[in-house]
């Protein structure tokens, strides 16, 4: 480990994993780490359809927190991977009751990034009651302009090259609307184009989730089993607007969580997720600290981000221990 690199806390494995089926043939993949009478927290991994990795369990101090983490509807190693039948962000929300309910927890902290902050605030407006606090990293809203930033051509003026290898297995006659293409064709009856595809649309997303290119997750999202149900699950829920009912819904219903503490993080040069909805969040919801993270990009694994992640988690603990 480098001078640069955070300390993350040492790797653990969990002391409890569960499976649980929530209905509409899914069955969730839940582990627990840490202490069982430790400060509750759920992680919301990113995506959607990403999955858990080990490093997760690493942002909390396991002396003092009970750490639940979850493979969502149709990721990693919930079944059926890649399931799309009911797979909506409020399935995701109803999931996350009945897990909380499960293993006996009345209220918990909420910890997302990307993908993770959408579902993360969808699910403290809806049930305020059940959450402590948030710590949201990497401010994903769901915005048409946010979409379009990433899937419809604004981040070609970053990084042109990346941009044509996206473009590549869509004919010039459907590039005027790329994702929808894209949707197209990930969930078309051709399963040799679809994965084509799918490998495409994997390094698109990955090149553009670190200022430096992590080969451990390009991988993850472009080759292998999960390459598919992953780029299946992301253009379903980028295709649906997350299935919000507005543009503004996430930001409208801030009001409902005010009350909360919260510490939203996010890189300055973040190419997933523009800072920009970080600051609208913040205008919006003036008690929740912002920190905007300089030198640094979308990923949770950069030193900065990493660092302030592992600060929030260590804040939040002395403020929630009772």
């Amino acid at each position: 480990m480098t001078a640069t690199e955070p300390a993350l806390y040492p790797p653990i494995e969990p002391y409890a994993t569960h499976r649980v089926a929530v209905g509409d043939g899914h069955e969730l993949y839940v582990e627990e780490v840490g202490r069982p009478d430790g400060v509750p927290v759920v992680f919301l991994h990113g995506g959607p359809g990403g999955g858990l990795v080990p490093a997760a369990r690493r942002f909390f101090d396991p002396a003092r927190y009970r750490v639940v983490l979850l493979d969502q509807r149709g990721a990693g190693r919930s079944t059926p991977l890649g399931g799309l039948r009911a797979n909506t962000t409020w399935h995701l929300v109803d999931d996350l009751e009945v897990i909380r309910e499960r293993l006996g927890i009345g209220a918990w902290l909420v910890f997302g990034g990307s993908w993770g902050v959408t579902l993360g605030l969808a699910y403290a407006q809806a049930h305020p009651a059940r959450v402590t606090g948030l710590i949201l990293r990497g401010v994903l809203l769901m915005r048409r302009f946010e979409r379009d930033w990433f899937y419809q051509g604004g981040l070609r003026h970053l990084q042109p090259a990346e941009w044509d290898r996206f473009l590549a297995p869509i004919p010039p006659a459907e590039r005027h609307d790329v994702l929808a293409a894209y949707h197209r064709r990930l969930h078309g009856p051709d399963e040799a184009e679809a994965r084509a595809c799918a490998a495409a649309w994997g390094r698109w997303e990955a090149v553009n989730s670190s200022l430096l290119p992590d080969p451990g997750l390009l991988a993850h999202f472009s080759t292998g089993e999960h390459a598919l149900p992953i780029a299946r699950i992301l253009s379903h829920y980028a295709w649906h607007g997350g299935f919000l009912t507005g543009e503004t819904q996430l930001l409208d219903g801030v009001d409902r969580i005010r009350h909360l503490p919260a510490v939203i993080i996010n890189g300055c040069y973040d190419l997933c997720c523009p800072p920009v909805s970080a600051y609208d969040l913040a205008r919006r919801w003036p008690e929740a600290e912002l920190r905007m993270v300089p030198g640094s990009g979308h990923s949770a694994a950069e030193p900065g981000i990493a660092r302030e992640l592992l600060r929030a988690t260590d804040e939040f603990a002395d403020r929630l221990a009772g």
